[in-house]
């Protein structure tokens, strides 16, 4: 029943039935244990986590194989990779998928250099790696700006060790390139691919053509997205970005008819931050929060501060057609604003803040929060759709490469 509800989405539930086993005094097995660390890894919840970590030991589980891995996996995704490595090194026998539980726990934290040690480390042991292992250290060069190290890590994959790549491989092959502002090399590759690409080459080719402002590039990825099969709202959101961002509204009109007309939905902004054990859910331009008016004023006061230490609105990242004042009310009511909102509210001067959000983090709320986490003398950790980022005085551990 808790793996149904965690298939399912039903996250909350999934943790509250686990509870429930040990209220009754049912050993839970290893399945079940699993599942309740997969459902607190997708909540970002590092208190649960540290309650089910703490539950392994007091009933003298082994914290080896799968739980091992899970745990290495949980502790990274609710933000403290410290505790990750803590496991793997704990872990007499290191088998395969730890390995590539430990090089991804990094990856998504941008420790790039170290996803390539830990690789060595595991070759030097004689683990061999598949096709996953080469995935999750693509991608913590990929978010790691490690484009020439990205480059000899998929040429050891097909040479070395003859594994021919998956179409996630080459997907993630031209978002390295594409980051690191190499489009016209990253064009290239996908022209000379032995597959066809798929929306997802296409789609790290948009977001980086409208990051670095390439619209030659980015007008033949949208044509290209278009062109394909793959209905999902990611895509029409980049393609009506891309116009948005050449004032072509008559063009976003398009695309937003198009989506109408397949029943596709945009998937709203959502972010959520735990607090005293519960879970405060947040979407853009909310106000249903209990709390919804302290949390405006508060931001308000909060970001006169921060103008005070140079921050200014960028609304070039609104892609709607109104207004600049219009646009600035829209960046302020972003949901991970919202988020961080209450938690200076309702938390303790010095506290750590952690917020997830369900989409990449914009242009405008990464400086928001750089200059937050130096003004409120907090460190801010942010999960967005792409990696963590840790805001401490001023500086994000992303390097400003996400």
């Amino acid at each position: 029943m808790i793996t149904c509800c965690v298939h399912n989405g039903l996250l909350v539930e999934a943790l509250e039935l686990f509870y429930t086993l040990n209220q009754f005094k049912i050993h839970p097995d290893y399945i079940a244990l699993i599942s309740a660390l997969s459902a607190t890894a997708s909540l970002s919840s590092l208190k649960k986590v540290k309650e089910i970590h703490g539950f392994l030991i007091r009933k003298g589980f082994f914290l080896e194989g799968p739980i091992a891995s899970s745990l290495v996996d949980t502790y990274a995704h609710c933000g403290n990779v410290e505790n990750s490595r803590k496991i793997f090194n704990s872990v007499k026998k290191r088998d395969l998928i730890l390995w590539t539980s430990i090089i991804n726990a990094n990856g998504m934290h941008g420790c790039g250099r170290r996803a390539i040690s830990l690789f060595k480390e595991m070759t030097d042991e004689n683990v061999i790696p598949d096709h996953i292992t080469f995935l999750a250290l693509l991608y913590a060069c990929s978010h790691s700006g490690l484009m020439d190290e990205g480059k000899r890590v998929f040429d050891i994959m097909k040479y070395e060790y003859k594994l021919e790549p998956w179409p996630e491989h080459y997907a993630c092959m031209v978002d390295l390139l594409s980051r690191s502002n190499s489009l016209e090399e990253a064009h290239s590759f996908v022209r000379n691919m032995p597959i066809k690409p798929t929306s997802e080459v296409w789609c790290a080719l948009l977001s980086a053509s409208l990051i670095h402002s390439n619209k030659e590039l980015g007008e033949l990825a949208a044509k290209k997205l278009l062109q394909s099969d793959t209905e999902n709202s990611g895509k029409y959101v980049l393609i009506s970005n891309i116009f948005a961002a050449d004032g072509r509204w008559n063009d976003v009109e398009e695309v937003r008819l198009r989506m109408k007309g397949n029943g596709t939905k945009k998937t709203p902004g959502c972010s959520w931050i735990e607090v005293e054990n519960k879970i405060h859910t947040f979407m853009a331009r909310d106000k249903s929060h209990p709390k919804s008016d302290d949390i405006c004023l508060k931001l308000a006061q909060f970001t006169e501060l921060l103008e005070t230490e140079g921050y200014r609105a960028q609304t070039k990242f609104v892609f709607h057609n109104v207004s600049g004042e219009e646009k600035m009310q829209i960046l302020y009511r972003h949901s991970e604003r919202l988020a961080l909102g209450f938690g200076l509210l309702v938390t303790p001067n010095g506290y750590t803040i952690r917020i997830t959000k369900n989409l990449r983090i914009c242009d405008d709320c990464h400086t928001f929060f750089k200059i937050a986490s130096k003004v409120s003398q907090r460190t801010l950790v942010v999960r967005d759709a792409n990696r963590f980022h840790h805001f401490e005085r001023g500086i994000c551990s992303c390097g400003d490469f996400w």
